[in-house]
This record gives structure tokens, sequence and C-alpha cells, in this order.
């Protein structure tokens, strides 16, 4: 499934175009800091597989107030290279390559 072009960024990560996009509004459980936030990336050209990566803090839009710092291109291509590292193909079709680095993440009561 590919990404909508309105409201993702272009990303060049060692010398490769991405896109990537965070979801503005919060899930319900993102808004109440019970899940972590999440992002997807994709080839720019030659959109295949989709990469989802799961950070290890609250949403920064959360309802509740809860302390968050934003989602920043370092990190995005930071996780780009991780998955890749872990076999995450972005030009070949399939389903969404799931990257999680949620460890720590604390939900709220």
């Amino acid at each position: 499934m590919a990404l909508v072009r309105k409201g993702s960024r272009r990303i060049v990560v060692d010398g490769t175009v991405y896109r990537w996009r965070l979801r503005g509004r919060p899930t319900y459980f993102q808004g109440l800091a019970w899940s972590p936030c999440s992002f997807a990336v994709e080839h720019a050209d030659t959109p295949g597989m989709t990469l989802v990566v799961t950070t290890g803090q609250p949403h920064p839009s959360n309802w509740i107030g809860r302390e968050a710092e934003p989602v920043t291109p370092s990190g995005v291509a930071a996780a780009v290279r991780i998955a890749l590292r872990e076999g995450w193909t972005p030009t070949a079709p399939g389903s969404a390559f799931h990257l999680d680095r949620s460890a720590g993440f604390t939900p709220s009561n």
C-alpha cells in the first residue's frame, strides 16, 4: 500500500530517496498514550514494501499531555538503515515490513 503524498516528507538516506509520513492526528490509543507513536517509510520512485516503524515514545499530539520528542529526519534515517540491515527491501512488492523500536515504552494509566 502506497503512502499518501499529501503530508509526506522527502528524505535521502545513503543516496536513496524515500518518503516518510507520521500520522498527523493520533489514533485513540496513541492519543491516550496507551500505544507508542509510529511512522511509515517507502521508496520515493518505486513504492513497494512499506516500512512501518513503531517508536518507543508517545505520539507528539497525545491528548493527556505526556511529554514526547518529535520524530526527526535523523531518527527516520536511522530507522531506515536498521530496517535495511534487517532485510527490508523497499522496491520489492509485499506486505509491510515492521520495525519495532518500542522497547522501554510504558503506557499511561
